[in-house]
């Protein structure tokens, strides 16, 4: 950090672009402190870090004490869902030059990690201690979401950056991972200063000196991590859980195919998933009966958002398999909406999708027929479930509001609500906590809870985490 006096806001209010305001900052960070900003989902933590990265229009007020120069060259380096989704789009936006009859292959790993890297040496160490060595040559949109996120740390920690600015570092990574990210940024913070931003409270690092609370937009609470009773107010401010949770009811009118009851719902013999340079995983044998909740894990690049894909039939090797899904055989003629009609799906893939403008009632409408946006007429009994889970998510005054405009752990949220409105035979959550700050996140596993509960669905819960298991959910499947 440049200068003595440390970084300082002062009054300062932020725009970025209509979407989002903070409002009368005033914020210093000393040297020597190592700062945690905490608050609910949509509350500003992330455009508060943001703004430290030279992100957001100035509306007003001042910032100084900031290291010159801009990332990835010096200064403020910066690891976010936002950046992350940034380089996603970018890569995504080169299938349009399918229009000069080019096919775009996407940019390599290695080039990826390359932009802006000052130091080889920690470069070529970072990629062997996380595992990218076999990945370097491979285009980096078809990286799963965790080796995406070990790509933006190794960018951000090759850029000897002044300031180092993480947005839910540790979310996305497997065990292993995150123990060594951990234990890293304990050894970094020795020399270089960091603001963290962190949706667990409970995974505050140890290093962290102070605590910043934000919320609507503003920075209602600084406090010192010495400070026991202050400290442990915020931590339970943080830690409030809802109660009295009511599942809304499905929509009466819609009335799905009944299954044959006693056949499982999907049924894999042998499944084998290989690339030219990879085996993802070979001669699996998995069967999933009806209320015979599971939750799926294994380390980033297992296979576990593979496999979710051969049962919903968005992988192209699902037909050169051995797979039976409620009631039909894979390769015999049925169509994919025949098989998502009983499926209701969240993953970081389809929020990365999910790009449209649509009114936030009408993406949870949209989940009644299965598609991205809505282009359906709606009832008013579905418009009426959609307002009880707005209600349930705190959300009754946003029902009009772009999902788009949304911050990402409140996108996330709908899109769980979008997945569970027509209570679907077979629930399909595949880190469905990403991004969720406490209050939020015992939201969802509460309600995950209540469904398994139900008798009406089947949960298949893909989860990094020990600590969020949920009751109910007795079988455990592996992947190496």
């Amino acid at each position: 950090m440049t200068g003595t006096a440390g970084i300082v806001l002062t009054d300062l209010s932020v725009d970025f672009d209509g979407r989002f305001q903070l409002n009368d900052i005033n914020w210093s960070i000393e040297p020597g402190q190592q700062w945690l900003i905490a608050g609910a989902n949509g509350s500003g933590k992330s455009a508060l870090a943001a703004v430290l990265a030279g992100e957001g229009n100035l509306l007003s007020g001042t910032l100084s004490g900031l290291p010159d120069g801009d990332w990835p060259r010096g200064g403020v380096a910066l690891v976010s869902f936002e950046r992350q989704a940034e380089l996603i789009a970018a890569e995504l936006r080169k299938d349009d030059a399918d229009i000069l009859d080019v096919i775009s292959e996407g940019t390599p790993v290695s080039e990826i990690i390359a932009e802006g890297c000052l130091d080889d040496e920690l470069a070529r160490s970072l990629v062997t201690t996380l595992g990218l060595e076999p990945l370097m040559g491979r285009a980096f949109r078809k990286l799963s979401t965790g080796e995406t996120r070990k790509v933006m740390l190794i960018r951000a920690l090759t850029s000897r950056p002044e300031l180092l600015v993480l947005d839910e570092p540790f979310d996305g990574l497997d065990h292993e991972s995150l123990h060594w990210l951990q234990e890293h940024l304990a050894e970094l913070s020795a020399t270089v200063p960091m603001v963290i931003v962190l949706n667990r409270f409970d995974e505050c690092p140890d290093f962290v000196t102070h605590v910043a609370y934000v919320d609507d937009g503003e920075l209602l609470h600084q406090v010192d991590r010495s400070d026991e009773q202050a400290y442990g107010e915020l931590h339970h401010l943080l830690h409030l859980k809802t109660s009295d949770l009511e599942v809304p009811m499905a929509d009466p009118a819609i009335e799905l195919a009944p299954l044959n009851a006693g056949d499982p719902l999907v049924q894999l013999t042998g499944a084998t998933v290989k690339y030219a340079d990879n085996t993802v995983f070979e001669d699996l044998d998995w069967t999933i009966d009806a209320n015979q909740h599971w939750q799926v894990s294994g380390p980033n690049g297992s296979g576990k958002t593979c496999l979710l894909s051969l049962i919903t039939g968005d992988h192209p090797q699902c037909y050169v398999n051995d797979i039976k899904v409620f009631g039909f055989q894979r390769g015999t003629g049925e169509s994919i909406w025949q098989i998502k009609q009983y499926i209701g799906y969240v993953s970081t893939a389809l929020q990365w999708e999910y790009r449209v403008g649509t009114g936030v009632r009408n993406v949870i409408i949209s989940g009644f027929y299965d598609s991205i946006g809505l282009y359906t007429k709606s009832t008013d009994t579905q418009k009426a479930i959609a307002d009880q889970w707005l209600a349930l998510l705190g959300m009754s005054e946003r029902p009009d509001e772009p999902f788009n405009k949304l911050s990402f752990g409140e996108q996330r949220l709908i899109l769980i609500a979008r997945a569970m409105v027509k209570h679907p035979p077979l629930l399909i959550l595949d880190e469905p906590c990403l991004g969720l700050d406490d209050m939020n996140r015992q939201l969802v596993l509460a309600l995950i809870e209540r469904i398994c509960r139900s008798g009406e669905t089947t949960v298949l819960y893909v989860n990094h985490r020990l600590e969020d298991r949920i009751p109910g959910i007795d079988n455990h499947l592996a992947l190496d």
